[in-house]
Parts: C-alpha cells; sequence; structure tokens
C-alpha cells in the first residue's frame, strides 16, 4: 500500500532529521506524531501505510507477525525516509519499532534517525484498543507486542515518553525531552490543530 504522507510547511533543519514515533500498538502514536510533525512543519507517514495487504490481512486475523513479515515493512519506511533525506526534508513517522533490530534497519537511513518511545500501562493502552473502531490491530495482540518489545535504550538517540496525558501533553513532552523546542505552545490541549501565534508577542507554554 502506498503511504500518503502530510506534506512539510516550513523549513527543515540543515542536516534531515527523521523522528520515528514507536511504541505497542494503542499508546497514540498516529495522534501524537501528527501533532508533532505540524508543530515543527515535518513531513509526516503513517507506518501502518507501509505494510502489505498480506501483513494487514494477517492482524486482522489476530495472528503476529513474525520477523519475515516485519523487516521488508521495516525495510519501505527505511527507504521512504530514506527519499525524504536525499530531498533535504525532515520528517516523522510512526512505526511499532518494537526490537532493537527493528530500530536498527531504521537507522540505516541517513540523516539523523531518534525515536519517541511512547509509554504506558498495559491496562490503559488495552482500554484505548478496545475503543478504537477504524483500526486493523485487535486488542489480543498486545500481549504478543510486550512481549515483543525491547524498550529503547540510554545509547539510543531518543526520548520515552509517558502517555497518561492527552495527546497534546504527549507531544509537548516529546518536543521538550528532544530538545526541539519548549514545547507545542500552538497546539490546543486537545489537540487541536495548530494556530500560528503572532511574531511580536510571545507563545504561551
Amino acid at each position: 500500500m502506498t503511504p500518503t504522507p502530510t506534506p512539510a510547511t516550513s523549513s527543515s533543519p540543515d542536516v534531515p532529521t527523521h523522528l520515528v514515533v514507536m511504541g505497542v500498538s494503542g499508546t497514540g502514536k498516529t495522534t501524537v506524531g501528527r501533532l508533532l510533525a505540524d508543530a515543527l512543519g515535518w513531513t509526516f507517514a503513517e507506518g501502518d501505510d507501509f505494510h502489505p495487504a498480506a501483513n494487514v490481512a494477517r492482524m486482522q486475523a489476530g495472528v503476529p507477525l513474525d520477523d519475515a513479515a516485519r523487516l521488508p515493512w521495516l525495510g519501505a519506511i527505511r527507504d521512504w525516509t530514506a527519499g525524504r533525506d536525499a530531498a533535504g526534508v525532515s520528517t516523522v513517522v510512526t512505526c511499532s519499532a518494537l526490537r532493537v533490530a527493528y530500530r536498527d534497519v531504521l537507522r540505516e537511513a541517513p540523516g539523523r534517525t531518534r525515536f519517541v518511545h511512547l509509554v504506558g500501562d498495559a491496562a490503559l493502552v488495552g482500554t484505548r484498543m478496545t475503543l478504537r473502531t477504524d483500526h486493523f490491530m485487535p486488542p489480543s495482540l498486545l500481549p504478543s507486542q510486550l512481549a515483543t518489545l525491547e524498550p529503547l535504550g540510554p545509547e539510543e538517540d531518543g526520548v520515552v515518553v509517558p502517555v497518561d496525558g492527552p495527546p497534546a501533553q504527549v507531544a509537548d513532552a516529546a518536543l521538550r525531552a528532544l530538545g526541539l523546542g519548549t514545547g507545542l505552545g500552538r497546539v490546543t490541549a486537545d489537540g487541536a490543530a495548530p494556530v500560528p501565534a503572532p511574531r511580536d508577542r510571545p507563545r504561551a507554554h
């Protein structure tokens, strides 16, 4: 399936940076990723859109993906990132990236690849998954994802952010932890679209 990325609306850094919003299903990767991309003006892509149809069908049937199924998907995300990097474009992409080996594949892309690991209590994440009506990942696959997960390590380029607040709060914390600003500022607490702040007034944080 061909992903439909959101185009960037502002200049990227001199050296392209690529944020991978990672974590198990149900942690809000897409919502937080879009907020980060909007705040930074970087190109956004939904990692699930890179899955081949066979992977989607397998997950819909409640069958966990193995490495053989995941690696081509990870490679497709890496190649998309590499293409944007060659164009001098910074990106935000969602991807579960559960294991170090999977993240190593994503790090093969040129430019700087950084990770935003969204973490939450299993009960909270499970509840969120049961409330979703527009996603192919069933709640029954959460235990297998948690079993596969290798948390982001201190030697890896990224940050760990709890998801126990509203999406805008989570994205704000991620930006601060990444050192990419002092927070969203332009995004309201309910995750509404950002509104540009006047240049002659400081932004609220």
